[in-house]
């Protein structure tokens, strides 16, 4: 099994509600293949580089998950077929950057786990920038 990651950007007209509909949706093409989630981020709404289908700005959402090589296509396919999302990527990890996904995992619980106060003020930072 590969460990894989991706990272989808939705469309900012949805509702908190649709968005994690949305997610789940993802997660549920996953698990139907027989993919294992390892970790899942919602990086919140953002602004866009430039422009994407008249839209600048869009909900992030990553997804690092383990399966198989065929699952990436039917991901994409699911991908494609919701028109909630404008753009997504998947890539398969190495062992150097699983390594260092699992690090960031670890210190962003051990920050959010010391200091939540502090942890809560940040992710809401992150989601206004």
């Amino acid at each position: 099994m590969n460990r894989y990651e991706t990272v989808f950007i939705l469309t900012p007209v949805l509702s908190d509600e649709q968005m994690k509909e949305a997610v789940e949706k993802f997660k549920g093409v996953l698990a139907e293949n027989g993919a294992t989630v390892v970790n899942e981020e919602e990086w919140g709404l953002r602004k866009l580089a430039y422009p994407i289908q008249k839209k600048s700005t869009g909900f992030y959402c990553l997804l690092e998950f383990e399966g198989e090589p065929t699952i990436v296509k039917k991901l994409d396919v699911a991908f494609r077929r919701d028109e909630r999302v404008i753009r997504f990527l998947t890539f398969r990890l190495d062992k150097y950057a699983a390594e260092y996904a699992e690090k960031r995992r670890r210190l962003r619980a051990n920050k959010a786990n010391e200091n939540p106060a502090e942890a809560q003020a940040e992710a809401t930072e992150t989601k206004e920038a």
